[in-house]
């Protein structure tokens, strides 16, 4: 296990960031779930290098791309799930209690079978739990969580993935006559679905794809609101209009976004239920450069430019 010192001078950590560490487990529930400080900072700075702090094209960060990386993970999410991978009794109790008719509901609505859906939860608890063992080390898939996006959505992908997994193993063991109609040929090599790799790679492709058709001002909208945490009140006076009317446009461009992406999986030979679910994960995770490719250049500028810069700029 790679100590804490050695952390913190690969990542060239900062006092700022060191200081946002302490007060965010002062804050968290991490003493409740036995989490001891230095596990604490290994966790946090372990996944803020894993992704760059927010910028996967940069190999260095600064104070406060840091600090605004760790302050913008679901905390107690992500120590909860530390936790249970830890084997920790307190935090499976916890677990037990949010997520587990939780995990239920959503296995229904994915496979549409109450049978099916608690046997795909189940199994998936079984796993989350870590029966096995490497090395004396716990296997638990909760170990790939990484706080990106709510712990909820992600059980909801990763039981996505078991029943892909499972119509897979179904589809190879029924007789060909009970199949459903083939997919095309000329999608034969692009329908992949229940291969992580391939997903993550379409899906990525999909999602670059329909940001690249924003407008700058959309562009514009995005950026401010999603990656710099700016407020509907603040982003108001910008766009001179209501903050409610900001928030039906983000409203309306998140709806035409998953439109397009859908559209652009669907192409690519996704079945439908499957490219629905393939939306369910967190696009922070896809290892996209967003901020690059929301960046307006100077020729696209948003006409409001100037009075952005007045009140302090954005980060795009």
């Amino acid at each position: 296990m790679e100590s804490v010192v050695n952390l913190r001078e690969d990542i060239e950590v900062s006092e700022a960031t060191l200081r946002t560490l302490a007060e965010l487990r002062q804050s968290s529930s991490a003493g409740e779930l036995g989490i001891g400080e230095e596990d604490f900072e290994r966790l946090l700075l372990g996944i803020g290098r894993r992704y760059h702090f927010g910028h996967p094209e940069k190999q260095t960060t600064q104070a406060g791309e840091q600090v605004g990386f760790l302050r913008g993970l679901r905390l107690e999410d992500l120590l909860l799930a530390y936790a249970c991978a830890q084997g920790s009794e307190i935090a499976w109790e916890r677990f037990l209690l949010l997520y587990r008719e939780t995990m239920y509901r959503a296995g229904y609505s994915i496979a549409g079978s109450d049978s099916l859906g608690r046997e795909l939860a189940d199994s998936l608890y079984a796993d989350l739990f870590g029966l096995r063992e490497r090395d004396g080390e716990r296997q638990s898939p909760l170990r790939h969580y990484h706080g990106r996006g709510p712990l909820g959505a992600w059980l909801r992908s990763v039981l996505a993935q078991r029943y892909v997994d499972h119509y897979r193993r179904h589809r190879r063991e029924t007789p060909l006559d009970e199949h459903e109609e083939p997919v095309a040929a000329s999608n034969m090599q692009t329908v992949t679905a229940g291969d992580p790799s391939a997903d993550g790679a379409i899906l990525r492709k999909a999602v670059e794809d329909a940001l690249h058709e924003l407008n700058p001002e959309e562009c514009f909208l995005l950026t401010a609101y999603y990656l710099d945490g700016r407020t509907l009140r603040e982003l108001a006076p910008l766009l001179m209009t209501h903050s409610s009317t900001v928030h039906r446009r983000l409203e309306r461009l998140a709806a035409q976004l998953r439109k397009h992406v859908l559209k652009s999986l669907r192409r690519a030979g996704v079945d439908r239920r499957h490219a629905q679910e393939m939306l369910s994960i967190d696009v922070r995770d896809l290892d996209i450069p967003l901020k690059k490719i929301l960046q307006l250049s100077s020729s696209q500028m948003f006409p409001l430019s100037e009075a952005i810069e007045a009140k302090g700029g954005s980060d795009a």
